[in-house]
């Protein structure tokens, strides 16, 4: 197979530099030469004399597969797709070649192209700017692409560092400093979640007892000691999900979802209390605190009513301030007609 004195190899070389994707088909069909981006389509490469019709398959137009019917075609849009998976869909154009020596049929020259696929075959087969044609305008639009991708992969960075942020921000503006505990911000939402979720809850005000004299006789340091000692047999005597706050010096608030038992919130409320009564060590001294707490819970109202329930469980606390410290009080409605006051 010769053109203009060129055999296919010779041909095929010229070929290779200016369309990468053809294919040299002698005048039986059979391929002579394929350029190098088109022979990384196939597993193996592409054995010489292979027919055509074993490595595309022609779409569009609906033609036989013979080299005369393809010839037929010659300059028509071409739509292919190969044999092989993942069956890349391709678009070509076939030039007929000079017959030589009164061949009935000529060779053909088949210049292909990915088309709007171009994308994801760069990706399906590895391929790389050297397999384009140095004035394919394919290559600038894989230069667009990749910048576009490199832009949109630094701007999920540059998101996921700034919800991070958010994050901490968010995290760190309804957290206590001190004991790591929720902060007086956090309670209005979680009060609204149990709402919005209608899940019944108890609701805990603590406050501890001779907080005072701690921090007055060993000073504010013996006293974040103690607070720091309270926060954390507060987590360990707790659930994860339960919500614990310290809405302000020594007084904290735990918000106990799905506690809705009697029994149950007041063996919590005594367990706490002895928890918080151990000596805190600080240097070589041993402090002593109380806690006393009065407690609501949200089954009690119908409607639940965050408010309410707060109002109830400080009257709670105060009952059991004057009842001796160190005493653990549920509102009841007797409770409440006693009078309320400040915890202390």
């Amino acid at each position: 197979m010769r053109v203009a004195g060129l055999d296919a190899k010779q041909l095929g070389a010229v070929l290779d530099t200016l369309c990468p994707m053809h294919i040299l088909l002698d005048g039986k069909g059979r391929i002579r030469h394929a350029g190098p981006a088109m022979s990384k389509l196939n597993p193996g490469g592409i054995p010489d004399g292979m027919p055509l019709a074993e490595l595309l398959d022609l779409r569009r137009p609906r033609a036989s597969d013979q080299m005369e019917a393809l010839l037929a075609l010659a300059g028509r849009k071409l739509h292919f797709a190969l044999r092989t998976p993942p069956r890349t869909e391709l678009k070509g154009v076939l030039v007929p070649l000079p017959a030589e020596g009164g061949t009935e049929v000529p060779g053909a020259v088949l210049n292909l192209s990915f088309g709007i696929s171009i994308v994801d075959a760069v990706r399906d087969y590895a391929l790389t700017s050297a397999d384009f044609a140095a004035t394919d305008l394919a290559i600038e639009m894989l230069y667009l692409v990749e910048a576009k991708s490199a832009a949109m992969e630094e701007l999920r960075r540059l998101n996921t560092r700034l919800d991070g942020a958010r994050i901490e921000a968010l995290e760190a503006s309804v957290t206590d400093k001190l004991t790591g505990l929720r902060n007086r911000r956090a309670l209005e939402p979680v009060l609204s979640r149990m709402a919005e979720t209608g899940t019944d809850y108890a609701l805990m005000h603590l406050d501890l007892d001779h907080f005072k004299h701690v921090n007055d006789t060993y000073g504010h340091a013996a006293g974040d000691a103690v607070l720091q000692a309270v926060a954390c047999r507060l987590t360990g005597s707790t659930r994860d999900r339960d919500t614990l706050i310290r809405i302000g010096g020594d007084e904290f608030l735990l918000v106990l979802p799905d506690q809705t038992r009697v029994e149950a919130v007041a063996d919590l409320g005594h367990r706490l209390i002895r928890e918080l009564s151990r000596p805190v060590p600080f240097g070589d001294r041993l402090l002593t605190v109380s806690a006393s707490i009065g407690a609501s819970l949200s089954r009690m109202y119908d409607p639940p009513d965050p408010v309410r329930m707060m109002h109830d469980a400080d009257t709670a606390l105060y009952a059991a301030k004057a009842a001796g410290r160190g005493i653990y009080r549920q509102y009841t409605p007797e409770l409440g007609q006693m009078g309320t006051g400040s915890a202390g």
